[in-house]
């Protein structure tokens, strides 16, 4: 996977936002995203900053962190992904969050087409993302739906009562073999 920052001009995002992945300086601004949403409980949040330090620790061993941000270093948006443990060619995408300043401007889908840019050119086959079905998520399943991911799955009641795990999955295309 490359490391070097790049500029996006996708039609549907916003210009110039660049991409990098995170640094442990990053780690706060993390936080301060995944708060800001309001889609996070605390434990939620320690659990994505568990993920983070895995990463910081071993990057692109079990996860990778990539970032999005403006020209002057402010952080809009990430998304962590890692292989799934015991499959062949399956990714799971474990967090995806936009500030909610940015949110609607495209940073969500500049970090998607990142993920699975990179995973195509790894030949990966499958990426699987899951959420929640509260209210709160709806907009969320439409982006996930938007970008070519159908619900596969759906265990109910799995967060807590009345809050069904929906699982999406998208296979990614053969990359055209540029690296």
């Amino acid at each position: 996977m490359s490391s070097d920052v790049h500029r996006t001009t996708a039609m549907s995002a916003p210009a110039d936002v660049a991409l990098a992945p995170l640094s442990r300086a990053q780690r706060d601004d993390v936080r301060n995203i995944l708060e800001a949403t309001g889609f996070f409980r605390e434990d939620e949040v320690a659990t994505a900053l568990e993920v983070l330090d895995s990463y910081y620790a071993h990057p692109e061993q079990d996860y990778t962190a990539v970032g999005a941000f403006t020209h002057s270093g402010e952080l809009l948006g990430y998304v962590c992904f890692g292989p799934t443990p015991c499959t062949l060619g399956t990714w799971d995408l474990y967090w995806i969050a936009v500030h909610p300043r940015a949110q609607g401007q495209g940073v969500g889908t500049v970090l998607l087409e990142e993920v699975e840019g990179r995973l195509a050119r790894q030949r990966a086959r499958l990426v699987i993302i899951e959420t929640s079905s509260q209210p709160l998520y709806e907009a969320t399943r439409r982006f996930y739906l938007r970008h070519g991911y159908p619900e596969v799955a759906r265990v109910p009641d799995f967060y807590s009562e009345g809050d069904d795990r929906v699982i999406y999955a998208k296979r990614i295309p053969p990359s055209n073999g540029q690296a």
